[in-house]
């Protein structure tokens, strides 16, 4: 059996709602709305609509920010168990995220998830607005532009050995799921995974997904214990 590895959304997956919009909602001038729909209509690529949405705001406003973020925030339900559970079986997790480090980082710092299994934008608030940076662009091998590049960090573990588990919402985890072995989807993916014909399990707590993983273990375990007995 392959090593499952999970590569896991954070803004509306691992939260109940989507960082960046709750942000430009509370902090943006009316144009970010519009940058946001291009987005979605695929009229402006990801790197392209997120860069100009925060460079509307002040980079002064910072700390507002991240208080912000810090006191509405609300996580998902069942993550905690979720993230003790990959421990617990030993299932390497990895969140792959749309979202920006000053306040990805955070917000994930009580679950003890280390950084060096985070992917995300980077910042910088040396200049008047936020400039947001690209540690994790797109390569050659993709020209969507994402911003962080969710299918170039999936290539990073090629090979027979895993078993790619996408879990996801929004329009950043669609091309990472077309590359999955399995997929966890809600909201706008779960629709375009449906018109596309990608198979991808609904959820809307992180315990949906415990249920689910720890069946398949079973259903795994079960058939290993018959085969062995066949062969002994």
């Amino acid at each position: 059996m392959k090593k499952p590895i999970i590569f896991c959304d954070f803004d509306g997956t691992i939260t109940n709602s989507d960082n960046i919009v709750s942000l430009m909602k509370r902090f943006a001038p009316k144009e970010w709305e519009q940058i946001k729909d291009d987005v979605l209509a695929q009229n402006l690529s990801i790197r392209e609509g997120v860069g100009q949405m925060f460079h509307l705001i002040p980079s002064a406003r910072k700390k507002e920010l991240l208080e912000y973020l810090l006191d509405t925030t609300e996580v998902r339900q069942g993550f905690s168990e979720f993230v003790n559970y990959t421990r617990r079986e030993e299932i390497e997790l990895y969140i792959v995220s749309g979202g920006i480090d000053f306040f990805v980082y955070p917000l994930l710092e009580p679950f003890g998830i280390p950084e060096e299994n985070i992917f995300c934008n980077g910042s910088d608030f040396t200049n008047k607005t936020i400039t947001i940076t690209w540690p994790y662009a797109c390569g050659e091998d993709c020209t969507n532009d994402c911003g962080c590049c969710k299918p170039g960090i999936l290539r990073r573990f090629e090979g027979e050995a895993y078993r790619k588990i996408v879990i996801g919402d929004s329009i950043t985890d669609l091309e990472a799921a077309k590359q999955a072995d399995q997929v966890f989807a809600r909201d706008y993916l779960a629709e375009k995974c449906k018109a596309l014909g990608i198979s991808a399990v609904p959820f809307e707590s992180f315990h949906d997904i415990i249920r689910k993983l720890a069946e398949e273990q079973e259903v795994y375990d079960e058939y290993s214990r018959e085969t062995l007995e066949r062969t002994c």
